[in-house]
This record gives C-alpha cells, structure tokens and sequence, in this order.
C-alpha cells in the first residue's frame, strides 16, 4: 500500500502535502501476520511524524460473520498492555480463552488497548521504519490435527520474509513448471500456482490445501481432493498429503448430527467457537456425498502418476472402509446408486457440490426430494470400484479384484438405462426419491466424462450439449443452461460459472481424445482472466453471455482465491494435451493433443515420471500439434496417439 500525506499544519510546525511517503508491506508466515511500514521524507526539511495505528479484535465466529445469530456471546476482556505489546482477550461461552497477539518495534511513543502512537522526526530525505505483528493463540489448537503456532519472540518482517520465500522454494522444487509463447496466460499459471501455494497448509500428515478465503479457510474434504487432482501430473506430493489426512480423518462411527458412517470421508472441519459448541455442525461434519468414493478415484490415480504402492498398502484400510461405506451407507435403498439424505438437524440439505438446497430440481423447477442420486456421484462411483479393483489386484487381494470390477460394470449398465435423456442429449442432473429423473440440462454431466463412466458415444453427445450457447457463456460452462426454468446468472450454482467445475469436463473431454474442445474452455477461463486483476481465478463468477468490451460479471462475495479455482488452469491444459502419466510403466501419453489459438507453443521443465523425468516441447500449427522431447533423463517413453 502506497500513501502519501494531506497539507498538515499546527501551531509549531507544517507539513506540506505529497512530502511524506508511507509504504505499507505485509507477510503471512507460520500463523502470525508481519508488517513493516516505511516512512520517507522527500521534503526539505526534517518532519515532526505521529503516526496512529488503531487497532480491535470482536472475536466474531465466520459464521456470525455469515449471517448466523446466535443466543449468547462471551465476554471480551480488558486488554493486556505492557510498552510493547498488547493483548486482545476474549473468554469464549465454550470457557476458552481466544488471544489476538500484537508486538510493535520499535517501542511506540504510547500503547492503549486500541491504539499505537509511532512517533519520530524523520530527516530531509531520510526514512523510519515500524514494525508490527499479530498473531492468534486459542486452547483450542490443542488436539487439533493442525499445525500449532508459536509467538514470535522478535517482530522482524524481513526475518518472516526470508522463511517464507525459502519454504515456497522447497515446496515448488518438486513442481514441473510451464511456460508458452504467451506472456499473460504465462502470468495467470504463475498467479495460479502462487495462489495454490498460498492455500497449502503443513499438517501433520503432510501439505493440505485449504478450499478459500475467506469464507473456507479450513480442511474440506472435495475441495481438497479435486485441488490435489488438478496439480497430480505437476506434482503428486500435494495428492499424499491430502490421501494421508483424509485416511486419518475418516469417520469410524456413526454420528447422525454430524451425517457421519463407518468409512465416510470428511466434508469439512472447523475449529471455531460456534462449531465446538454443536452451535454448527461443522467441527468435523460429514455431509458429503462424494467424497468418499472421490478419496478412493484420486488415490488410484496417485498410484498411477507415482507408482508409490508403500502409501497405497498402508491407507488400503481406509480405501476398504470408503467402498464398504458405498454399499453400506451409500446405497440407502439397494438401487444400485449412491444417494444422500441429510441426517443431521442442522446440516447440508444438499450434499453434492452443487450444495445450495435449491440446486437440485425438476424441469418445473420443483425441488427433488430426499434421498437423491446425483448423476456426477455415480460416474464418482465407478471410477472408485475400478480403482479398487486395480489396486486390490496390486496388493495381493485377487478376491477383491472380480467383485469390485463387476460392481463398476454393472453400475455403468443401471446407469445408462435411468440417466441417458436421448431427448435432451445429456444425463439427468439427478434421481429423486420416486426415481423420477431431473430432466434439465446441468453442469454435471460434465463430471461424467471426468469419471469415464460415460460410453464414447455418449460422451460426444455431453460435449456438444456443454458447449452449446445455451450452456457455454463465452467464459465458460454454466452451471445450470439459459434454457431451464431455475436458471440465474447471479445464482450461487444454478447459472453461474465456476472455473474448477470446467476445469472437471475440459479433463474429461480430453480423455475421450476431444482435447481440441476442452481449448474452447481453457480460452475462454483465459479471456475472463485477462479481465480479472492479478489474474486471479475467483470460485465462481456470474453466468452472463460475453460481451465484447466487457469482462465476466464478478460474483460479489466469492472466496479469492479459492484452492480449485487456482487448480482450474493446469487440469484444462492436462485435458487439452489429453496428457497422462503411467509411473509403473515409466510411460507418458498425449492423446490428440491440442493448444488454444492464444498458444503458439508450450514447454513443460522438469516432468518426473518415476526416477525420470524430461522436457516436453509442444508446437501448435494449423490443424495439428508437434510434440517434441527436448530433454530426458532416465528411462521413460513418450506415445502420442492422434
């Protein structure tokens, strides 16, 4: 932040305007928040500087913040002063005691419970610095599965800078990195890759990336295994942390006001006031339908990119547990498909990821009724049996591997017969209760190319629905068509665009071999990135038709940044290039690979497969690609099928 002064005069002294510059930094390290301002004097004389920072804490929970009232607070104490520090104190009605730590250096000239003077003369030309921290400290990071905070003993920004550059440094090192003939798509996967690290969190099962700021700054389980499968092919340690938290974090019993079953992978945790006191459910909250069968898809495809059997042999527990909850829990009325039903009184009345309550409904715009298979869970599903499959069959479980094979062949048969609408040339957005299809045109199908649940055929005839003007709004797929009753362009999820949604299908499409589609997608996530300052890819945006001159109308209270809508730009390259890894056979593929026409060409450093790894160099020319391998170091092989 850069300011500068007004005209200031008093009885002994003035300071004409635009002589003082003040520069404002600030760093985010190990839970405490760092800034340091600087004050310059381009005047021509020394200048008397007071300088007052105002300061509060309400201790206000999210989600007060949110909207939610509550029957009773606790109580905000007095704050703790001595000449450099204060303590902002709050007694929670849960009897825990909530601090907001601040530290300035060097000594204020005056330190109350709401303000700091900083105070100085500062020389012709010269310049002073003040520093200042702020850190949380509360009992209840105890016991937490989080990573816990220590105070720091010496405010020193450029201390908290350095530690921070170096451990994004290790954390990127194991990153392949890209870079193409277009310097501003290269700057969005730059600020995509920096907001993804910024989400990323240590934990005690390895990095997590939380879902967004700020509304979701806090483990979700969807969110966490889609934002890891969107980076897998760049690098899978992300994808091992996530795997490794989720499998410590499953449900073991069942806890109806939580929506939580034996084998159920957690939808969110929270470590607030309001949801330690079950004033929300959301401590550890379950309400998820497809995390579960989405936990047992990303860690096949882990063992895919990595070959890392170790990790697979030691969460295979935890994988059993997820498909026995499919067939258990899952399937609440023995149909063949995974439905939910809210169990807990105050939890999610929708639980796919469309979890709005509206945004499941009939083509009169009546809303379905309890229990509900979402069509996108289904394809979830499948893709978790035949995961299962593999993996038992890797592990020495043959009795596994014929059962649960024949469950995804199955499943794939039912599902065709109840979801296929030949009319609408797409898959019912869902089942109701009755078995009644949702016949609209939605988003969701999308997932069903994702999963491969999808024939060929079929596929094709999602991809021409999805990019349909009526579906497609020139920034991308909306959520719900312009065509259905329920659509809403300012909607949270029926009309709207989310960058991670279509980041799902431009995969999909891409494994079906129709990467040249998934460039419509990609371009037109880049052209509204182009808008959007510092390239920032938001959760969502509004569902508005692209007009020429205008960039996408900006939801107002979406999270920015968001984890997935970060991950959205590197899992749409990785469907266009139609890209995937084979670690156990030291092998990639790019099948009909393809490049939008704002991409001439593309290389990415540093692919490692196994104990490999290269440089792959790819050319766009007029109705083709060239791949090219510019640098390979071990054994791995590269087959491009057209």
């Amino acid at each position: 932040v850069d300011l500068t002064n007004p005209d200031i005069s008093s009885d002994w002294s003035i300071l004409p305007r635009d002589n003082l510059h003040l520069l404002r930094t600030a760093v985010l390290w190990d839970g405490t928040l760092y800034m340091r301002i600087r004050l310059r004097n381009y005047g021509m004389t020394p200048a008397e500087v007071a300088l007052d920072i105002g300061f509060a804490a309400d201790f206000v929970d999210i989600f007060e913040v949110r909207g939610e009232r509550r029957p009773r607070r606790g109580v905000i104490m007095p704050a703790d002063c001595t000449d450099d520090r204060v303590d902002l104190v709050y007694v929670g009605v849960d009897r825990i005691t909530r601090r907001t730590h601040l530290q300035f250096f060097p000594t204020p000239r005056a330190l109350s419970g709401s303000k700091a003077t900083l105070a100085g003369t500062i020389p012709s030309h010269g310049e002073q610095e003040y520093l200042m921290t702020a850190s949380c400290k509360s009992g209840a990071e105890e016991d937490s599965g989080l990573t816990e905070q220590d105070e720091p003993s010496v405010p020193r920004y450029e201390q908290a800078l350095e530690r921070y550059s170096q451990s994004l440094a290790v954390a990127r090192a194991g990153d392949a990195s890209i870079t193409t003939s277009n310097p501003q798509f290269d700057a969005w996967m730059r600020r995509s890759a920096a907001d993804l690290h910024l989400m990323v969190t240590q934990t005690p099962y390895g990095p997590y990336p939380y879902a967004g700021i700020p509304w979701f700054c806090t483990p979700f389980g969807r969110d966490g295994i889609i934002t890891a499968y969107q980076y897998l092919w760049l690098n899978p340690e992300l994808a091992r942390g996530v795997l490794k938290f989720l499998a410590a974090t499953q449900a073991d019993t069942e806890d109806p006001e939580h929506d939580a079953e034996p084998g159920k992978i957690i939808h969110e945790m929270r470590l607030g006031e309001m949801a330690g006191l079950s004033e929300v459910p959301f401590g550890r909250y379950y309400g998820s339908v497809d995390a579960t069968p989405l936990f047992v898809m990303l860690a096949g495809a882990y063992y895919d990119r990595t070959g890392d059997l170790a990790l697979m042999e030691s969460i295979w527990p935890n994988i059993e547990r997820a498909l026995q909850w499919i067939t258990r829990y899952g399937d609440l009325d023995g149909d063949g498909f995974v439905e939910f039903v809210r169990r807990s009184s105050n939890g999610l009345q929708s639980q796919g990821w469309k979890d709005s309550a509206d945004s499941v409904f009939h083509a009169d715009g009546s809303p379905a009724e309890s229990p509900i298979a979402l069509c996108e869970v289904q394809g979830y599903v499948y893709a978790a049996w035949l995961a299962g499959a593999k993996l038992a069959g890797l592990l020495g479980r043959p009795e596994k591997v014929a059962e649960m094979a024949g469950n995804a062949h199955r499943l794939r048969e039912q599902f065709e017969k109840a979801f296929w609408l030949e009319d609408l040339s797409t898959y019912a957005l869902a089942l109701d209760g009755m078995k009644r299809p949702c016949r609209v045109r939605t988003s969701n199908p999308g997932h069903c190319l994702f999963s491969g649940i999808a024939p060929p055929e079929r596929a094709a005839a999602v991809a021409r629905t999805l990019l349909h003007p009526s579906s497609y709004s020139g920034w991308g797929v909306r959520t719900v068509a312009d065509t259905e009753v329920r659509y809403n362009p300012m909607s949270y999820h029926n009309g709207s665009v989310w960058p991670h949604d279509n980041s799902i299908f431009g995969y999909g499409l891409g494994r079906y071999g129709f990467g040249a589609l998934a460039t419509q997608i990609l371009g037109g996530l880049f052209d509204a990135a182009e808008w959007i300052e510092l390239s920032r890819m938001p959760e969502l945006f509004c569902g508005f038709a692209q007009r020429p001159g205008h960039g996408p109308t900006l939801y107002p209270v979406a999270c920015l940044p968001q984890a997935w809508a970060a991950g959205s730009v590197f899992l749409l390259l990785q469907g266009c290039l139609g890209l995937t890894i084979d670690a156990p056979r030291q092998s990639v593929g790019l099948l009909c690979p393809a490049l939008p026409e704002s991409i001439q060409h593309l290389t990415i450093y540093g692919l490692r497969v196994g104990e490999a790894s290269m440089d792959l160099e790819i050319h766009r020319y007029r109705h083709d690609v060239d791949v090219h391998i510019a640098r390979r170091q071990g054994d791995v092989d590269v087959v491009v099928t057209r």
